[in-house]
Parts: C-alpha cells; structure tokens; sequence
C-alpha cells in the first residue's frame, strides 16, 4: 500500500522501495521477506508485507508476523527507565554503584585473562548515563576484541539464549573488569540489559511487569513481549544468516524457537519480539513527542534531552568507538540516551536530517524517527547478522528520494 495525499512524499517513488528490496534481496534469495513502514505527519504513506515469513513452509509474511526485534529492545527499556528520571527517582548523575553496591569497585582491564585480570581503578564512578550511551566499559561477548570479551563468552553473559537471571548476570559482571574508565570510549554492550536491571530494582516490580504496566499495554502494543505464546506461535517468522552465494539458510525455526518459552534472563538489550504495527506506535509516541492515547509517557523535554549527542566532547561515534560492531555506520552520528543520532548529515553521505535518531536489531530489523519532518519508518525482516547487507542505508536513501517538500 503506498499513498501520500498529506504526507508530502511522492506515492510513485515510494513504490520504488518494494521494488528494489525484490529485486536486490528477496528474488535473489538474499532476505526472507520485507515489512516497511512510512509515516509522515501522522498519515501512514507506505505499509508493505513482501515476500515470507517462513521460506520453508511457504508462509508469506503479513501484518500480524511476529519478530525477533532483538537490539530494536534498546530504545524501549532506555525510554522505560527515562520514565523512573521524570519521576525524580534517579537521576542521569547517579552512580551505578548506589543501586549495585557490589560494582563499587569494578576496576579497568590492565592485564592478564580470565581468573588472573589485572585492574587499575577507574577515574571516576560509572553513572546512568553512562549504561543509557554505552559508555559504561562495559562489553559484549561477540565483540571479539580483547581479554574482557573472553571473559563475557566464559560466563555466557549477555546470550539471550543461556540461562541465568539478570541477577545472576550482575553478580557475574562484579567478577569482571571494565574496558575502559566509564565516560572515556563508546562500546557497544550488555549496558540496556543492566537498565532493566535497574528499573526493576528502582521501581520496585520485575522489570518485565513495569515495561508492561507503564508502556506496553498504554501504547496498545499487544504482540511485544519477552516470549511469544502458544496461540500466537504460528505468527513467529523464521530467522535466517547468510551463506556463501549470497543465500541464506534457517538459523531459528519458528516451531523449535527457544522464544517460544518464557526466559528466565529478562533481555532489555534484545529480548524482545514485536510486530511493525505494534513497534510503530511506539515510534509514532516518540515523534508526537511523548504522547499517545491520550497517555504522556515522557515530555518533550526529555526526549529531546534523549535525542541530543550524549558523546564525551560532542564527539562522534567514529572518533569515540572501540567497539567491533554495533548496529549503525560511525561517521557524522552520535549517540543519546538510547538510540544514535544524526548529528552530521553530510558526513553520513546519505540523506537524513540533522538529529534523526536511530536504531536496529541483530536479525537486520531497522527503525529511525525524524521529529523534524514528523517522519517515522520501520523496517523488519529476519537475517542475522544485520551487517550482512547495507539495506538499512539503502532504505534511508529510498524514502527521503521521495519528498516532495
């Protein structure tokens, strides 16, 4: 469906955009299928549904598909715990260790492997703001990079799929050292899964329960949720990677999926699953500025604090990142309270506006808000890792070629 009667977008451009995803990815066997959304002021302009949701079973993708959104779990849980900041119950500034008292005297890796890490101490406490940027020196397993990695992988921390709790991953993490003194580096990592942790200890119920009550349930997003029940199995997409050739082949079977079952480690960083109409209303509460259904979220205030470069100096994640991967491309963007942030269009070489922000998942799923065009687009499919094709550019490219003003 593409029209655009009061969105200012030109309806015979935005039809390019299914055509080029068939003929690039889906006709090539490259991507299972496509779900794109765009919204621009408040009028949808482009709903798709294109190719399948299970290759294998020949079922097509359709509007009620449900997907692994894993990473695109971020900007929920960093809004859920902006929320606790509104009510006065934590502030950006507050150290880490005031909630986590064991993490008071989390040191620096200096040396050495695991069980014989050496540290120094860092230069000052690690604070919320720190976990919301990723500037925590805190990492990721599958960055592969140094000692501390290892470390991660040993202890499984981070795998949405090992056991363990988020209590348990916190205990963990106080046996490890940091990257680097919190504030110095932007690292891609477990910090959004340490926010929940936090929402959940600040607000006094799981932090599941809070991301239900408070925003979930408001916003009318009936299909997200941490595991996806037996009557809505049949709706889960397949989840594929990449082979040589540039196909593809299943990598998590709908009917075996370990999503099926409810998780005992409760993933803020990447848990959870969603449909596009569900994470659009999410998306449209932040571009009216935190308000939907008639229910305040957050104020204006605060996601415009949200959507400003949080980076050390102003700084850009090409000049600040140490991180191997993380879910966009470096140069001319920043990072918030979340999400990243465009913060230099011409340097990103694509079109965008100056403080857009975004995000993606693991599985290639993509989303950005412009609040200055009123602009939101999503976009889902299920092809793990997201660095395997650059459509998430290439959709940027497509949907601003077609404004009209």
């Amino acid at each position: 469906m593409t029209h655009a009667k009061g969105s200012g977008l030109n309806p015979a451009r935005l039809a390019r955009i299914d055509r080029f995803l068939k003929e690039k990815y889906l006709e090539p066997g490259r991507l299972p299928g496509a779900f794109t959304i765009v919204q621009r002021r408040g009028e949808v302009a482009h709903w798709s549904a294109i190719g399948m949701a299970d290759v294998e079973r020949g079922t097509p993708l359709a509007d009620d598909t449900i997907f692994r959104i894993y990473s695109m779990s971020k900007p929920v849980t960093s809004v859920a715990f902006m929320m606790l900041v509104e009510e006065g119950k934590v502030a950006l500034d507050t150290p880490v260790h005031h909630v986590i008292p064991e993490w008071r005297d989390l040191g620096v890796y200096a040396g050495g492997f695991m069980e014989t890490y050496q540290t120094t101490r860092t230069k000052r406490p690690m604070m919320m703001v720190d976990l919301l940027r990723h500037t925590s020196g805190l990492t990721y397993g599958f960055q592969q990079r140094t000692n501390v990695d290892a470390g991660y992988r040993k202890l499984k921390i981070g795998e949405i799929e090992k056991s363990g709790t988020l209590d348990s991953m916190v205990a963990d993490l106080a046996k490890l050292p940091l990257e680097f003194s919190p504030g110095d580096a932007f690292n891609y990592s477990v910090s959004t899964d340490i926010l929940g942790y936090l929402v959940g200890k600040i607000s006094g119920v799981p932090f599941e329960t809070f991301l239900k009550q408070r925003l979930l349930e408001p916003l009318g997003m009936i299909d997200t949720d941490f595991h996806v029940p037996p009557e809505k199995q049949a709706r889960l997409a397949a989840n594929y990677q990449p082979v040589k050739g540039g196909r593809m082949k299943l990598l998590d079977d709908p009917k075996t999926s370990s999503f099926l079952t409810p998780p005992s480690f409760i993933s803020g960083g990447g848990g959870l699953v969603s449909t596009a109409a569900d994470y659009l209303k999410f998306a449209t509460m932040l571009v009216q500025g935190g308000t939907a259904n008639g229910t305040r979220f957050l104020s204006p205030k605060t996601l415009a604090l949200m959507a400003s470069n949080h980076l050390p100096g102003g700084k850009t994640l090409q000049d600040i990142s140490t991180s191997m991967f993380s879910e966009v491309s470096y140069a001319g963007v920043g990072f918030g309270l979340g999400f990243s942030v465009t913060t230099d269009v011409a340097q990103t070489m694509i079109p965008g506006t100056n403080g857009d922000f975004a995000w993606g998942g693991a599985a290639s799923t993509y989303f950005w808000v412009d609040p200055k065009e009123d602009l939101v687009c999503i976009f889902l499919t299920q092809l793990l890792p997201s660095s395997t094709y650059p459509v998430r550019r290439e959709l940027r490219t497509l949907v601003y070629s077609a404004f009209e003003d």
